[in-house]
């Protein structure tokens, strides 16, 4: 028998779980296995994936919906999208590059991480798109979410509750999300020089505009020229970007950039250097660097990342982006993860949580990958995890139970 399990149906996939259950077998739930490094190590003895699962269902553009098999290749649903001029606003990132990996990102992956990117600040999450879902639990029953309700689970949301669990309370099997029309046209406005301090401000005070920012990072210095050539000016990059009809894109970037005037040299990147941009910073481009050099991402208040990193700065080498109007920031260790360290900065500074995407072996084996939760937390996402996968099958020790208090 194979050590991997690709079902081509709900009710083969509904079998092999309730096989799995019957005999207490774990299983590693993937599903093109792009983010498979992500979180903590499984502890399986066999893979489920979802990746013959596969075919979009239904797709109405009048209604800007979508239904597709968990299994559906993104690059599948970004052409039905692009030949209707729709997107997924909420923009998910691509991880091969920053973790090394292969194959294909499926659309039932990006939900059952939550995959956001950079339009997040304006559009949400990827959950706040999700409308329905249907997903198998541990004791291999199909359940579809407003209908079937499980036992002992009334009330909450399941869409919810889902997205973003990694695969460790069901396998998706299915997804109904929304779609929005792709702005016909875009622009970024770039300020040079500013230091990540006064970045923060500058992002503050265009985010207050009435100028509809959908958009806005802080390049610095050591990352600047990955994302952006050196035909522009020196220094760090802080990038604006704006979206609609051709005119008003026009009229807002004039004004942004006469804001931006009195405090750094700016410049206007055209849509399809804005295109280029925005997908670089939403895959973090400057860390898809071929190492395991540990990669925290790291969400705080947007007036605090700057002095998260500053503080780290002076204890240890690490190199750091902002995405999120500073909210999100990327950073890059040199050597160690420094998980201690940086969760009790994180603290310090009014809070927050650190997830480490990628790192060596060796050292995902010892650093909890997601923010460890306080204990009245976890005894909650216990009671959880036990009603949906009450035989532990589904990516044991993904979420880091071995660390819940």
């Amino acid at each position: 028998m194979s050590m991997n399990f690709e079902p081509t149906s709900e009710a083969e996939a509904a079998d092999i779980i309730r096989q799995a259950a019957a005999h207490a077998v774990p299983l590693a739930i993937t599903g093109g296995g792009t983010r498979s490094g992500l979180g903590n190590s499984v502890r399986a003895e066999r893979g489920l994936s979802t990746r013959r699962l596969s075919g979009i269902l239904s797709y109405n553009p009048a209604e800007m919906t979508m239904s597709a098999r968990a299994g559906t290749p993104m690059r599948e649903i970004e052409a039905a999208l692009a030949g209707n001029r729709q997107m997924l606003a909420f923009e998910p990132m691509d991880h091969r590059g920053v973790m090394g990996t292969s194959g294909e990102p499926t659309i039932g992956g990006v939900f059952a991480a939550n995959v956001s990117g950079p339009r997040r600040i304006t559009a949400g999450a990827a959950r706040d798109h999700l409308l329905g879902i249907r997903f198998i639990n541990g004791s291999g029953e199909p359940i579809k979410s407003g209908g079937r309700v499980m036992k002992n689970v009334t009330g909450l949301d399941l869409v919810k509750l889902l997205c973003g669990s990694h695969g460790t309370l069901g396998l998706l099997t299915e997804v109904t999300f929304k779609v929005l029309p792709l702005p016909p046209a875009a622009a970024t406005i770039v300020a040079f020089g500013l230091d990540d301090a006064q970045a923060a401000a500058a992002m503050a005070h265009a985010l207050s505009m009435p100028v509809e920012v959908s958009g806005a990072a802080h390049l610095t210095e050591s990352v600047r020229y990955r994302f952006i050539g050196s035909s522009h000016a020196e220094g760090a990059a802080t990038v604006l970007r704006l979206e609609g009809l051709p005119a008003s894109v026009a009229v807002r970037a004039e004004k942004l950039k006469a804001a931006f005037a009195q405090v750094a040299p700016a410049t206007v990147l055209d849509q399809d250097a804005t295109e280029k941009l925005w997908r670089d910073i939403r895959d973090v481009k400057p860390y898809a660097d071929g190492t395991q050099k540990p990669l925290w991402r790291v969400s705080v208040a947007p007036t605090a990342g700057h002095l998260l990193v500053a503080a780290l700065r002076l204890q240890t080498g690490v190199d750091a982006f902002y995405d999120w109007q500073g909210g999100l920031v990327w950073l890059r260790m040199e050597a160690d993860a420094e998980s201690e360290m940086l969760r009790r900065f994180i603290k310090g500074i009014g809070g927050g949580h650190a997830t480490l995407v990628r790192a060596s072996d060796a050292v995902r084996a010892v650093t909890p990958a997601f923010e460890p939760e306080p204990a009245p937390v976890a005894a909650l996402s216990a009671r959880l995890k036990e009603r949906f996968d009450p035989y532990g099958i589904f990516n044991p020790g993904k979420m880091g139970d071995e660390y819940a208090a």
